[in-house]
């Protein structure tokens, strides 16, 4: 495994990533979120921490975690910013972030989807307005194409090292 290492590139400045959480997974109880963004091809940001707090269902657990993905995202957009002029006059927004739970990817649309989620604190619900003011657009994927499941739970050895493959890990 010492030989690995990252492969960035690729022809466009466009950002991609994929966000995760393993509902209640640790022994307290608390949730692991995870994520990972591409720009271009190449893998530019990832993350795999547990949540600061627990939460009632998978849907809250995603849903926190998309709120930590979202503020990595807009750091990734005003660090390519400072750095890019290309990217500072026609930034590529949205940027699409993949997901595997539907009720989250709702409760990010309108934040008053269902009033059993009104005990989710505040700071979460900043993944509204990061869709609202279109620096994100959520998209559904299926579970098994979840690239960050990676950061999140542990996986056989292949769906491991294909993941590594398209994290750019090589």
């Amino acid at each position: 495994m010492k030989d690995l290492h990252l492969v960035l590139g690729g022809p466009t400045l466009s950002i991609c990533g994929y966000s995760d959480a393993d509902w209640a997974s640790t022994l307290n109880r608390h949730s692991v979120s995870g994520f990972a963004f591409f720009l271009g091809n190449g893998s530019v940001s990832w993350s795999s921490k547990k949540q600061p707090i627990v939460t009632l269902s998978s849907t809250e657990s995603k849903y926190v975690a998309l709120t930590h993905a979202a503020k990595d995202i807009i750091w990734i957009h005003k660090m390519l910013a400072e750095v890019s002029p290309i990217y500072l006059e026609r930034p590529p927004l949205p940027s699409t972030v993949f997901y595997d739970n539907q009720g989250a990817i709702r409760l990010s649309k309108d934040s008053t989807f269902h009033a059993r989620t009104k005990h989710i604190d505040v700071h979460f619900h900043f993944i509204c307005q990061t869709v609202s003011q279109n620096h994100i657009f959520l998209e559904y994927i299926s579970t098994t194409d979840m690239i960050a499941d990676i950061f999140t739970k542990s996986l056989s050895f292949y769906k491991f090292s294909y993941f590594c493959y398209l994290l750019g890990v090589r």
